[in-house]
């Protein structure tokens, strides 16, 4: 076939032509438009028969929108002038559907050069145009939906140059897409990167997995910016072309931010001070944005502004904000911590809540001012973080500043509570919760550094040691929350008189230590005296006034020590000294006050090891009636026996009870051991009508001692009249609520109560008139001055005579010569008590003292 083709050209022209319309749409038009013939497959395309198309005009197949228009006239101008055409037209087929054919037009012209003919060869492109066409609708649609994006979006092809970069990729760099076109975006985005990381970034892409990482991309004004790219490769099944689609997210703020808080971290990790951590915040600020001026200042307990930091203020306008209050118009500053809330002041000038401030802060040149508060974990305001503005803002660096402040907040927050919360640790280490003084500790730091001063320079230094009295009759009488506003008053009234260079600390309990670095004698003694008198000034506390006195002692150094310890207790002898002499009183250390209180303390430690053992022991004095010469009572009195020390006298070891807060555990083992002896008498025969027990007024703040009364009372059989409880005048001054109490149900008990010592304290008629007592006791001094003293037998007869008149006994007490108990007795007393009558004596001896001692009755 081929050979016969090769020899017949015709013939091959022929077959290639068959072929041609086998594959091909053909037409065949007249010069003006007319179809003359068309193949099977025109028809086909136009949805028609020959019959019908032969003879119609071309535009007959055209949409009457393209037929009309001018290109379909100079389509046919140009073909008649001999001009071949080509490209794509809209056709409209037989039932009014649309195609779109690409079509050659070729003019077949005669021998002269006029054409004869319009020759259409047609390809239906219909399926591929409308596939163009949606595809180039949906890039429209995704480059619309990616210029509004905030990322930027970069398209390249697989030697890496860029093809497309939307808008927000121009907004991020300032480079346009025709600026970088064509460009190879690996080599400019890792334009810092090595040739293996670059390799590596495209192995991954080629490899088909998307690539994650962080740069800094520069833009067209030089300005750097931290981005996140995310690469994903993508492959074109219909043109078999790979691509890379790159998002750019721009993390400048981010970056930033977790830099100026990992700066500002690191700078609170490695201990540096507030204020330098807060400049640091301002200034890293003021590097972000240059436009503002950054201001932190702290809000106080009593709502007072504190300027903490300002780098680029001038520092004479933040001190005058220092102690301004916060109030509702307190500027933008004052009023955020007010409202606890964002305060946001564009125009100072004309803005109200700066009226009283704007001269303040205009002529620096700032126009407006954006405050925030500063807030604690529970919402309290800490203080405020503020930017300055020379101009006004726009809406863009508005959402820039709040990134800012939100980010700067939280760290003034974090810095400024640990700055508290490590106050707030020295507090509690080195301060005295309840009076603000130094506690022992930092008491003693300081002292050891004016001391080592005072060595230095050779100085005089004095300490003193106070200790207010009777504070423990306080917290007892009206409990601990008074005895509370004692110290707190003691230790304000102590900072009133001292100097800056002074120091002042509480030790424990109501003791106090004065340091007074470049002291003398003289001056120390000048400054005790005044501080006496600063606390003895009255204070109104839990309803009643106090005045409260306080014995002082005082050390100098270096005569008396040269370290705080040996100057301390130094002090606090001189200071039990004091308290020794009267209380209320100063007294100097010398050299024999060492002994005197290691004696007391020696004694103090013997008393309370001698507590419930045989050292301990009650002596019983016996009271006569005087008329009938018959036992009346026996008074019993504590004995102390020391091993060593042999007999210790009441009137050493009771007082020293009372101070070292033994005093009610002696009177409860005194009432023991008095019932116990009452009983046994009375099981060995002997008539013994009653026992008095001398208690001290603390005793009656416990609740329990009626109870405890009444149960030593059953275990012995006994009944309440046999026991007399002697109280003495003290107890009209105790003013604790339990007191009162407490003896009203003893007395209901059916005890009965006996005052002591009447006449040499308060003896006031009301107490008692309001105390439940059955019997009051001629003091012994009275009864002593009776010979010699007619004042004294006046008021003798005078107590007999109250006595009397409210039906009361009246013993007198103290009674040793024969003379005072002629008088005793020509006066009317009824009882009599002392050495005339007895000695105290062993619970054993009384009964031989019964047989043999008893004072006969008058004119026996």
């Amino acid at each position: 076939m081929n050979h016969r083709a090769g020899h017949n050209p015709t013939a091959q022209q022929l077959a290639q032509l068959r072929a041609l319309d086998d594959v091909m749409a053909i037409a065949e038009f007249a010069p003006d438009g007319t179809l003359r013939r068309a193949n099977a497959h025109y028809l086909a395309l136009l949805g028609c028969t020959a019959d019908v198309a032969v003879g119609s005009h071309h535009s007959r197949w055209c949409t009457p929108g393209a037929a009309a228009s001018t290109d379909y006239a100079g389509l046919w101008e140009a073909l008649r002038r001999g001009q071949a055409q080509a490209g794509p037209i809209e056709r409209e087929r037989m039932d009014g559907s649309s195609c779109w054919l690409q079509s050659t037009y070729a003019p077949v012209l005669d021998a002269s050069g006029e054409v004869t003919e319009v020759l259409e060869v047609a390809a239906d492109v219909t399926e591929r145009l409308l596939r163009e066409r949606a595809d180039a609708a949906h890039l429209r649609r995704l480059s619309l939906a990616s210029d509004t994006s905030d990322a930027a979006v970069v398209v390249t092809d697989a030697q890496a140059r860029i093809l497309y970069v939307n808008a927000s990729f121009t907004r991020l760099l300032g480079w346009r897409a025709d600026e970088v076109a064509g460009q190879d975006a690996v080599a400019w985005l890792l334009s810092n990167q090595d040739a293996v990381a670059i390799e590596a970034f495209r192995a991954t892409l080629r490899s088909g997995r998307p690539v994650e990482r962080e740069r800094i991309a520069l833009g067209k004004d030089g300005q750097s910016h931290w981005v996140k790219v995310i690469s994903h490769p993508i492959f074109d099944e219909l043109d078999g072309r790979r691509y890379t689609v790159s998002v750019y997210t721009d993390i400048t703020q981010a970056k930033v931010h977790a830099a100026l808080q990992h700066r500002v971290l690191e700078a609170m990790a490695r201990e540096r001070p507030l204020a330098e951590v807060l400049e640091l915040i301002c200034r890293q600020v003021e590097h972000l944005a240059p436009e503002v001026c950054a201001s932190i200042l702290e809000v106080d307990e009593q709502g007072l502004l504190h300027p903490l930091a300002a780098p680029s203020l001038p520092a004479s306008y933040s001190q005058q904000l220092d102690g301004l209050p916060i109030g509702p118009a307190t500027g933008s500053c004052g009023t955020a911590a007010w409202r606890n809330a964002p305060v946001m002041v564009d125009d100072i000038a004309t803005d109200p809540l700066w009226a009283p401030y704007r001269e303040l802060i205009l002529p620096l040149g700032y126009t407006g001012c954006w405050s925030t508060p500063i807030r604690n974990s529970q919402g309290g305001v800490l203080g405020t973080f503020a930017f300055y503005f020379r101009k006004p803002r726009n809406p863009a660096s508005a959402a820039f500043h709040q990134r800012l402040v939100d980010s700067c907040t939280h760290l003034c927050a974090l810095a400024l509570q640990r700055e508290r919360t490590r106050q707030h640790i020295r507090q509690l280490a080195f301060y005295d919760s309840l009076t603000g003084l130094p506690n022992r500790s930092l008491l003693h730091a300081r002292a050891d550094q004016a001391i080592a001063a005072a060595a230095r320079s050779r100085e005089t230094l004095a300490v003193l040691f106070v200790d207010l009295d009777r504070f423990k009759q306080v917290n007892d009488s009206l409990g601990h929350p008074a005895g509370d506003a004692v110290l707190r008053h003691a230790a304000a009234q102590l900072q009133l008189e001292l100097r800056a260079s002074d120091i002042a600390g509480r030790l424990s309990g109501d003791e106090f230590v004065v340091v007074l670095p470049q002291c003398d004698a003289g001056h120390a003694a000048e400054i005790a005296a005044r501080l006496q008198a600063l606390l003895a000034a009255p204070l109104a506390v839990g309803g009643s006034t106090l005045s409260v006195t306080a014995s002082v002692g005082v050390a100098m150094f270096p005569e008396d020590g040269r370290t705080m310890d040996a100057l301390l207790q130094r002090a606090d002898m001189a200071m039990y000294q004091a308290k020794t002499g009267g209380r209320g009183r100063f007294c100097f250390f010398s050299a024999g006050m060492n002994d005197v209180v290691q004696q007391r303390l020696a004694l103090e430690t013997a008393l309370r090891q001698a507590m419930g053992t045989a050292q301990m022991q009650l002596h019983y004095q016996p009271q006569i009636d005087m008329a009938s010469g018959r036992l009346h009572g026996v008074e019993a009195l504590a004995r102390w026996t020391h091993p060593t020390l042999g007999e210790i006298e009441p009137a050493r070891f009771i007082p020293l009870a009372e101070d070292c807060g033994l005093i009610a555990e002696l009177g409860r083992w005194a009432l023991h051991q008095a019932c116990r002896q009452l009983a046994q008498w009375r099981s060995e025969g002997l008539t013994v009508p009653s026992v008095s027990v001398n208690l001290s007024p603390t005793s009656f703040h416990d609740r329990e001692l009626t109870r405890t009364i009444a149960q030593m009372l059953a275990q012995h059989a006994l009944a309440p009249q046999d026991l007399m409880l002697e109280l003495t005048e003290s107890v009209l001054l105790d003013t604790n609520p339990s007191t009162m109490q407490t003896i009203t149900e003893v007395r209901a008990l059916g005890v009965r109560m006996s005052m002591d010592d009447f006449g040499t304290g308060y003896s006031s008629l009301s107490y008692l008139r309001r105390l439940p007592v059955d019997e009051i006791k001629l003091d012994r001094s009275f009864v002593a001055d009776l010979e010699s003293d007619g004042a004294a037998r006046a008021l003798s007869n005078a107590v007999l005579e109250i006595g009397r008149s409210l039906k009361l006994t009246v013993v007198a007490e103290g009674v040793e010569t024969m003379a005072q108990d002629s008088l005793l007795r020509a006066q009317g007393y009824a009882v009599a008590q002392g050495y005339l009558v007895a000695r105290p004596m062993a619970g054993d001896a009384l009964a031989a003292w019964l047989a043999h001692g008893v004072v006969p009755p008058a004119g026996a």
